[in-house]
């Protein structure tokens, strides 16, 4: 009789108790803790003035960018428009790997070249109209030898035409926020209105660098043949890398070089040392040997002056009570790695990460961002990366809070 009266009472009271919010800043503070992250200090100093007099740069636009922060290290009028050559075929490459990716091409498929594309001048690999090569040679002919009839062999199978790939090429670039581009071909032959910066260069460099790391595969490779299969029979072709910091530079991993008589000589040289990956862009240079010198030059400077500090986020970060949600708990790991790079005479070892959460509240998405990972030196931000939700969360209804407090009375 007692359990029948007052039974209604009772499940008011368990609906009260069992749904009260929990406060995510308290669970922030009582579960994560402000660590300390080891690492290695850096002897390097600031760019100042005084450190960068004594860098004898020769060509008039130049820049010096660390890859993974997108850092500039140092420039000289890097937004200068200027006639780029065959350093476009870097975004001619992003393009090609981006089919690759999406599975529009693969590899091994066979391509036939037009007779457009045979009758490209300038640097080339002397591709016959009819002949047919894998999607595979064709990037080692642009990678390594700067071909112009690969590049437009590659436009055409892509989209149809070079007219139309080009389209892509200056869409693709204004996402990269290359705003200082505009593509005509996508060889590098020049045109009155085919231009570009230095630190657009490095932008699309970076780009293709860090999203297809694979062109380190091609790029780094100082002589190859290629056979060219046509109707007078088979013959050995040898390709020979354009880019001599291959052989005379040790940290050297590409990227691309050009020259016409509007764009003098250019280079976007990318090196890897440890774990510092930098990308010099040297444009209208006076000779060939000059635009390596200063390539070199700004390489070893910035591989003096720049340690690079690393967080993998592989530490696990567990899961997070949620409010009015079908789910008690969801969890929540790192969005991506931290990289900062140091310029100067830090100790990297006090770089110091907090974690921050949001209130987890009901619906949540999948990706969703629940707080994010603050890091400081010497008690001044750094950087910062998002936490996010691993799975999605639906809003409880009534029903759901019911079907929760009868079971929680059973239990």
């Amino acid at each position: 009789m007692f359990y029948k009266h007052f039974f209604p009472i009772i499940l008011c009271l368990t609906l009260i108790t069992s749904f009260q919010p929990v406060n995510a800043q308290s669970f922030n503070r009582n579960f994560f803790q402000e660590e300390t992250i080891d690492g290695d200090s850096s002897n390097s100093k600031s760019p100042t003035d005084d450190d960068t007099a004594e860098l004898e740069i020769s060509a008039p636009s130049v820049i010096l960018m660390e890859a993974s922060t997108g850092t500039i290290i140092y420039e000289k009028n890097s937004d200068e428009k200027l006639h780029p050559a065959s350093i476009t075929k870097i975004m001619t490459l992003i393009l090609i790997f981006d089919a690759l990716k999406s599975g529009r091409i693969h590899l091994d498929d066979t391509v036939s070249v037009s007779e457009y594309a045979a009758s490209m001048g300038g640097s080339q690999v002397f591709l016959e109209y009819g002949e047919t090569q894998t999607v595979e040679t064709l990037i080692k002919c642009i990678a390594i030898a700067s071909a112009n009839d690969a590049c437009v062999t590659m436009a055409e199978h892509i989209d149809g035409s070079e007219a139309e790939f080009v389209k892509h090429m200056n869409k693709r670039a204004k996402e990269l926020g290359m705003n200082s581009t505009n593509f005509v071909n996508c060889c590098g032959l020049d045109a009155d209105s085919h231009m570009t910066c230095a630190k657009d260069v490095a932008l699309m460099s970076r780009e293709l660098i860090l999203k297809y790391p694979q062109i380190h595969d091609y790029s780094t490779v100082w002589m190859e043949n290629i056979t060219h299969e046509t109707k007078k029979g088979s013959t050995e072709f040898g390709l020979t890398n354009t880019n001599k910091l291959i052989k005379q530079y040790q940290y050297a991993t590409g990227l691309k070089t050009g020259s016409t008589s509007k764009a003098k000589y250019c280079v976007s040289a990318t090196a890897k040392k440890d774990d510092v990956e930098l990308i010099a862009v040297i444009m209208a240079a006076p000779d060939y040997k000059v635009r390596f010198k200063d390539a070199t030059t700004l390489l070893n400077y910035g591989f003096g002056k720049c340690k690079l500090y690393k967080d993998e986020n592989k530490d696990a970060l567990g899961e997070v009570t949620v409010q009015n949600g079908v789910k008690d708990k969801v969890g929540i790991t790192y969005a991506s790695e931290f990289s900062y790079l140091d310029n100067e005479d830090s100790n990297l070892s006090s770089i110091k990460k907090e974690i921050k959460l949001n209130p987890a509240k009901a619906p949540i998405k999948k990706g969703d961002v629940a707080g994010e990972a603050i890091y400081s030196l010497k008690g001044k931000e750094i950087g910062s990366v998002n936490i996010i939700f691993t799975s999605s969360v639906k809003k409880a209804s009534i029903k759901d809070y019911f079907k929760k407090s009868f079971h929680f009375w059973l239990l």
